[in-house]
């Protein structure tokens, strides 16, 4: 299903500019970049709270206690490939 959109002139332009150096559909090249977008918000916003975390003392002295719970399970003490195919 398809919907329409209206955008300026110079967003076409623009959109019509990637797709052409991409060869692509102008739709697959506006869906590529709306989930680039999407990702770099995504990121954005998990820095976001990544530095809110750090900058609260008690927040991150707890976030560091889990980090050290967890180290215990990486591997459970098996070198590398041990382990693998059994089950």
């Amino acid at each position: 299903m398809a919907s329409v959109v209206r955008i300026t002139e110079k967003a076409h332009q623009l959109l019509k500019e990637l797709a052409r150096e991409r060869g692509l559909p102008m739709t697959r090249t506006l869906e590529e970049a709306l989930e680039c977008y999407r990702r770099q918000l995504f990121l954005k916003r998990a820095n976001e709270a990544y530095t809110a975390l750090r900058a609260d003392p008690q927040a991150w002295a707890e976030e560091l206690e889990e980090r050290r719970a967890w180290e215990g399970t990486l591997a459970d003490g098996l070198e590398l490939g041990e382990g693998e195919g059994e089950g």
